[in-house]
């Protein structure tokens, strides 16, 4: 029987990784001296979540009226700097000596030009009180000037290793019956991201109970990395008809052409076949994400695809 509805595993999770970045956040906490922050990385890699627990650490029982939080990608314009921003950066808090309050924007790269103008203006006008942390995906997207005034700080994708150590310490603490291939096929498909990783881990155990390969695969509707193996083993061989029966049978059975397109090419990085042989195989499937990217996301073009990697020298 499937389990009852409870409280997301994410929420539950420590930081995991990027120990140099977050040695340096401890750092800026036994200091008591915070800069402007960029915290920039892949998604589910922990940044808004170590900004989160800066704050605590450091405002301690004022955290509530010390601290404003938002999300840049749902109010990105420049009147919710001027409005929101600004406002909360005036208002006067009762802070120990040497502390500040905290603007915690999250997706900053999300924020118009305009909006981020704004805000280096209210970050020079307000340094004495209020200091920023702005998490982002892509820090470029960050304007210079905003940049020259923050400390960045670069989270990376997630190894293999840290996933397994997190994911097999949370089966054991929700007491999840994870298989070997259960949890590789979560590591596969989150792609060094942990919030992915946990959620499919929590859908798959309330969806299926156990947590197997199958089970993986089926919740998290990606093709099966061994199917993807088989397609480039014939192209390899240079077996069009095989490579193509493949190719047509996954989009048949309903995958997206990103997504066939995309397991293609997380399987042939970690492909045996000499790495000469591997680079251009990599290559085209690139450009063939980018067409499909672009709207050709028809049985045709991956049917395309398959031929030219037969063809390759």
């Amino acid at each position: 029987m499937a389990p009852s509805a409870e409280a997301p595993w994410v929420e539950k999770s420590d930081v995991v990784g990027n120990e140099e970045t977050i040695s340096k956040l401890r750092a800026v906490v036994a200091g008591g001296n915070m800069p402007n922050i960029i915290l920039s990385g892949p998604p589910g890699t922990g940044k808004t979540t170590s900004m989160l627990c800066l704050a605590r650490e450091m405002l301690g029982a004022n955290y509530k009226e010390a601290v404003l939080e938002m999300n840049a990608s749902d109010e990105r314009g420049i009147m919710v700097v001027r409005d929101k921003i600004k406002m909360f950066a005036k208002k006067k808090v009762n802070l120990p000596p040497g502390a500040h309050k905290l603007v915690i924007l999250d997706e900053a790269d999300s924020m118009t030009a305009a909006a981020q103008q704004a805000m280096r203006r209210t970050m020079e006008l307000f340094s004495g009180t209020t200091r920023f942390a702005l998490a982002c995906n892509t820090s470029s997207k960050i304007s210079e000037p905003i940049q020259s005034r923050c400390a960045i700080l670069r989270f990376t994708r997630l190894s293999d290793k840290e996933l397994l150590k997190r994911l097999t310490h949370v089966c054991g603490a929700e007491g999840v019956a994870a298989t070997d291939g259960g949890l590789e096929a979560l590591i596969f498909t989150a792609e060094g991201d942990m919030r992915n990783a946990l959620n499919n881990l929590q859908s798959t155990h309330s969806g299926f109970g156990a947590v197997d390969e199958q089970s993986v695969f089926k919740v998290c509707d990606q093709p099966h990395p061994h199917v993807a193996r088989k397609i480039l083993d014939d192209c390899a061989k240079r077996d069009l008809d095989a490579a193509v029966a493949g190719i047509a049978g996954l989009h048949a059975t309903g995958y997206a052409a990103v997504d066939i397109v995309a397991t293609l090419f997380k399987v042939i990085k970690m492909h045996p076949m000499p790495e000469a042989d591997q680079l251009k195989f990599i290559k085209e499937i690139g450009f063939a994400h980018t067409r499909v990217i672009d709207g050709c996301a028809t049985l045709t073009q991956l049917t395309g695809l398959v031929a030219r990697l037969t063809q390759l020298d």
